[in-house]
């Protein structure tokens, strides 16, 4: 993971730049920016400050604000965040209201004074808040690298698993995510299946996990003609699928294994120093239980100290208990290998690889996939302010909320440190294309 780099610029010098690029006179000193290559495109029309949007059932309301609005923005990475941008737009620029903005994002110049140029002249920025509060909570997460083999061994023991064979995921209509009926199921295809009046199978929507924000459900076809929820991690780790799923690698370390399942995206080294690089592929849609909560519960630890780090430290010393804690958590994730370069971050819900430090993931109802969002929240280590233009190009299970933000921090044990550390309040602000107004989208 590269090391953030912080330049402070004077205001002195920067007013006196901006003149020229005003003007598009040179400075005392020679030198005037690109700002873009070729003939910028049309920026669309900004929102008035003060402008509320609010959406109906929606508990998020959004507030157009000005730049000044935002702490510490004359002092961003704005080349990285750019950079980011542009990653995401690989996606992006398929959707109409994207278009402009990501040719735009092309035809940028990588220097701060064009990055910048480009943000405040074609996003609006948003103030997000939710039920009146504008403070939500802010933590952490990043890719892991486990220690393991692509083969069993002595010391690598601990299967990482593909989606198994007789895994299916049916599609769930929304108007069924409160009903506690019967429905009928039929197979349609490998892993897959849906709800039809002629399924030969039936399924008890009671007995499976389904909240308001699910669009699937999961499980096995059993005899007796009936589909029910998949196996849980307990009964995973119990060896309930051996010999049913795929293996892509096997981890020195179950507790490593349990954090990558968290993360959802990881990287396996073998002892000839290769990497398997691991994406999410499926989970068995129980929901996510926190083994920390437990742990202090039951008095093992206390609250203050069940991070990442100290979880595993705890199960260190105490491995007669890794059964029953890590059994506490049913859900389960499934994994596929991906390809791409080694310096490359994992692929996230947009489908591009995230950039450490300027992604995160977001809960897609009240933020924009893909869209550029600040964070001002409270460094995990310094204590210090972290306030930084990120990308909203991830999704996650336990992200729920409008002012609810993860951030990415990298691969490795150094961005696990991190991110282990990570929980605070924080504030969040939407950057969308001038003229696009925020959505909710149940």
């Amino acid at each position: 993971m590269n090391r953030k780099t912080l330049v402070t610029y004077s205001l002195i010098g920067l007013t006196a730049f901006l003149a020229a690029c005003s003007t598009g006179k040179k400075t005392g000193g020679g030198y005037t920016p690109i700002i873009t290559k070729g003939e910028a495109l049309p920026t669309g029309t900004p929102a008035a400050p003060g402008t509320i949007v609010n959406s109906a059932g929606s508990p998020a309301s959004y507030r157009a604000v000005s730049y000044h609005a935002l702490p510490h923005w004359n002092t961003q990475h704005f080349v990285r965040s750019l950079e980011s941008f542009k990653s995401g737009c690989t996606k992006l620029k398929a959707r109409t209201e994207w278009q402009n903005v990501c040719a735009q994002a092309e035809r940028t110049s990588r220097n701060y004074f064009s990055a910048k140029h480009f943000f405040e002249r074609y996003f609006t920025v948003w103030e997000v808040s939710e039920n009146g509060n504008l403070a939500g909570t802010i933590t952490g997460y990043y890719e892991p690298v486990l220690h393991g083999d692509s083969k069993a061994t002595g010391k690598a023991r601990f299967p990482i698993y593909g989606v198994p064979s007789d895994f299916v995921s049916v599609e769930l209509p929304a108007n069924l995510r409160a009903s506690k009926g019967t429905v009928r199921v039929k197979p349609t295809g490998n892993n897959k299946g849906a709800i039809a009046a002629d399924g030969q199978y039936t399924a008890n929507l009671n007995n499976f996990p389904i909240n308001e924000r699910s669009k699937s459900i999961k499980g096995r076809f059993v005899s007796g003609n009936r589909f029910i929820p998949y196996y849980t991690r307990a009964q995973i780790n119990g060896g309930a699928i051996d010999g049913k799923a795929p293996i892509l690698g096997y981890a020195d370390d179950p507790v490593e294994l349990f954090f990558l399942q968290i993360q959802g995206s990881g990287r396996l080294k073998t002892p000839k120093g290769d990497y398997i690089r691991l994406g999410y592929a499926d989970k068995n849609e129980h929901p996510y239980v926190s083994i920390g909560r437990y742990m202090a519960d039951k008095g093992y630890l206390p609250l203050g100290k069940t991070t990442m780090q100290g979880i595993k430290a705890w199960m260190q010393q105490n491995p007669s208990h890794l059964a029953e804690v890590l059994g506490q958590n049913p859900s389960y994730v499934f994994f596929r290998k991906l390809d791409g370069k080694e310096d490359e971050g994992p692929i996230g819900a947009l489908g591009t690889p995230l950039h450490g430090e300027f992604a995160g993931a977001v809960d897609r109802r009240y933020i924009t996939l893909g869209a550029p969002i600040f964070v001002a929240t409270t460094h995990p280590v310094s204590n210090h302010a972290l306030n930084r233009l990120i990308m909203a190009q991830d999704t996650g299970s336990a992200i729920r909320g409008a002012v609810r933000v993860d951030y990415f921090w990298g691969y490795g044990d150094e961005a696990g440190q991190v991110a282990g550390k990570m929980k605070h309040t924080g504030y969040v602000w939407q950057l969308l294309p001038n003229g696009v107004q925020p959505q909710y989208r149940p």
